[in-house]
């Protein structure tokens, strides 16, 4: 066979700015948000108890605002009008990819209020008024925040998305944070159902499966009822009363491969939130006799209906919750929960911190890390200055401290004990003044939203986006430690981010990741679908080809191209072999080696999370297939291989 030279694709990765929080690495994209309200009460209600007819839609408002940091490519907004007036729309739709989007759409429904309080000054104190002649005031309410990780970013990509019908019970409206793995395969079986679907993607997949079951079920309902009689105009009820929701969600996710938190609704009102059998991406829930709410977040939740952490429920991996038209509500199985992998992304870096767990989570990231910081300064915390790069590392800095205050009391403790009986009051003095030295070096000064990728515009700008704190290190006598949430790609860090540093003069630095060495390639829902874009992979081949064991790289894209073609079942990551030969302090060194601008006057370390110290930071968010290689499902094990075929010949493209 003949092979195709050795070798990476330069990845061109945007630079710092307003889309980039993790500012070490380069960003990452992120994972999508939803939110649904529906609506238990008539919307006099609403009215008469809260002061507004547009309760409903404030608090979606909130719910969105509140998740914003998951939608910045995007945002749209959808609700269904419960028994409307025959002539009459009742499912609304809008959509924007403007820089603030939640708030753009936000300003267009207000409008249709100011319209049709104009038209009908009563309307303003008259919720039946306003839901004939207003737009979104609906019972049923469903936000969809956007992050792209494939596709165009323009407003038609953004969800939700429709599926019309004159027939109310064939109406179809699905917005998700999702990826499936295997959208050829679920596109090619649309086709062999007779279906041209307009697009090849997992969005279009998704909406058309379902929908697909749906016309199946009013089908099925309808030729019964006929059969019994029923008159074409009374099917139309019918239909809506025996709606089977959670037969259409097992039949139309049974060959799904991804992870999904799916949001629906019917156009007669029924409405649905269905999470993957592993429990890969999030999705929680609340209800009471007003409301039933759901959303990607739980602080979200909390914060938007003023709750108790212990209220809020996480939706069981596998299980669709269906809210009926009528109010009612429950957690129904769809598919069988396989073993739990949350995403532990999502705790690192996706999700707020406000979220309890996920800051008690932070703050044990930080800690775990300390032992290996306190190898990389020699144990000198007297003359260690900490710090973070704004923002998602922030609280992991809070918890780094809170060890380095620990070990210092150790420090402390020893020292007073030499001091004997009767210590010198000056020296006891200077013990206990001891404190792990925190600064802030990096000010953030400039809002940069830009996606150029020519090295020296690169570096011009991001020294415009960060600047440096002077004086905060003391020049030639301090480490300096800086803490982020990952090292993706390491591009910026090393074409910008440690040259701004170094203007401090440090004795050394030392990075620190609070996530694990990123070695995979993602599939689920965030755009890193490249072997060649991440940092670590690059320094195991580096190490492989020093090493001259090459022959590992023939070897395992061998294996790789064995696996193209072989059902989901039977496929496995062949690439873990590449790292096999060393161990993970062997590729951190590497990469800093490889990371470290030549020029740089002083020595650079690199320090990673462990595994072991990642799982118990997060115990129960063991999604780890980004450091280890272990996807939960086979989808994963294929796109991996995929991404390691690309490379190794060259190829610049994703693996899904």
């Amino acid at each position: 066979m003949r092979r195709p030279e050795h070798g990476s694709v330069r990845p061109t990765a945007p630079i710092l700015g307003s889309t980039a929080p993790n500012a070490l690495s380069d960003a990452i994209k992120h994972e999508c948000g939803i939110a649904l309200i529906r609506l238990r009460k008539p919307l006099e209600y609403y009215q008469q108890r809260y002061g507004t007819p547009l309760y409903g839609l404030n608090k979606l408002y909130l719910l969105m605002e509140k998740q914003h940091n998951r939608g910045q490519d995007g945002a749209g907004v959808g609700s269904i009008k419960l028994d409307p007036i025959p002539g009459s729309n009742y499912i609304d739709r809008s959509r924007s990819t403007d820089k603030q989007a939640i708030q753009k759409i936000f300003e267009r429904i207000h409008r249709g209020f100011d319209d049709a309080v104009k038209l009908d000054p009563a309307a303003k104190d008259d919720a039946q008024v306003l839901k004939q002649h207003m737009p979104f005031m609906g019972e049923v309410l469903l936000g969809h925040l956007r992050y792209a990780t494939f596709g165009k970013d323009g407003e038609e990509n953004c969800h939700p998305r429709r599926r019309l019908n004159n027939w109310m019970t064939r109406n179809l409206v699905v917005a998700g944070n999702f990826n499936m793995t295997n959208v050829d395969e679920l596109f090619e079986l649309l086709v062999s159902i007779g279906q041209h679907p307009k697009e090849r993607s997992d969005t279009m997949t998704v909406l058309e499966k379902i929908g697909h079951f749906l016309d199946v079920e009013n089908d099925r309902i309808a030729l019964l009822h006929r059969q019994l009689g029923y008159t074409e105009k009374q099917l139309t009820q019918v239909i809506a009363e025996k709606l089977d929701v959670k037969q259409i969600l097992i039949n139309s996710a049974l060959d799904f491969d991804g992870g999904y938190a799916l949001a629906g609704m019917i156009g007669h009102g029924d409405a649905f939130v269905l999470r993957d059998p592993a429990g890969i991406r999030p999705a929680f829930w609340y209800a009471d006799e007003e409301v039933v709410v759901v959303a990607s977040e739980r602080p979200a939740i909390q914060t938007a209906f003023g709750l108790r952490t212990e209220v809020v429920n996480e939706l069981t991996p596998g299980h669709a919750l269906i809210i009926r038209k009528d109010g009612s509500y429950s957690e129904q199985k769809v598919r069988e929960p396989l073993e739990k992998r949350a995403c532990s992304f999502e705790r690192i870096y996706f999700s707020r911190g406000s979220d309890r767990d996920v800051y008690r989570e932070r703050i044990a990231l930080g800690r775990s890390v300390c032992p290996a910081i306190l190898e990389a300064v020699d144990h000198d915390l007297e003359n260690t200055v900490f710090s973070f790069i704004p923002n998602t590392a922030e609280v992991a800095c809070y918890g780094m401290l809170k060890e380095m205050e620990d070990e210092l009391d150790r420090v402390k403790e020893r020292r007073i004990l030499e001091l004997g009986a009767n210590p010198d009051p000056a020296r006891l003095r200077a013990i206990l003044s001891l404190r792990p030295r925190l600064e802030k070096v990096a000010i953030k000064d400039a809002k940069l939203r830009t996606f150029i990728t020519a090295d020296d515009a690169r570096d011009d700008l991001v020294a415009h986006v960060y600047d440096i704190t002077y004086g905060t290190v003391r020049p030639n006598v301090d480490n300096l430690v800086v803490i982020d949430d990952s090292i993706v790609r390491g591009t910026t860090l090393k074409q910008s981010i440690l040259k701004m540093l170094a203007r401090l003069e440090p004795k050394r630095i030392v990075v620190v990741s609070s996530a694990p060495q990123i070695r995979y390639p993602d599939c689920y829902g965030i755009d890193m679908a490249k072997m060649g874009d991440l940092a670590a992979f690059r320094a195991a081949i580096a190490l492989l080809k020093e090493t001259k064991q090459e022959n590992i790289i023939d070897d395992v894209y061998d294996r790789a191209l064995a696996m193209v073609g072989r059902p989901l079942a039977e496929q496995e990551n062949v690439v873990k072999d590449i790292y096999k030969p060393f161990t993970p302090q062997q590729v951190s060194d590497k990469i800093a080696e490889m990371l470290t601008p030549e020029d740089l006057p002083m020595e650079v370390k690199l320090v990673f999370q462990s595994i072991e110290g990642l799982h118990a930071a997060c115990p129960d968010h063991t999604g780890d297939w980004y450091f280890t290689g272990d996807y939960p499902t086979p989808g994963g094990n294929r796109v991996v291989n995929r991404a390691f075929i690309n490379y190794r010949e060259g190829k610049n493209v994703r693996a899904y």
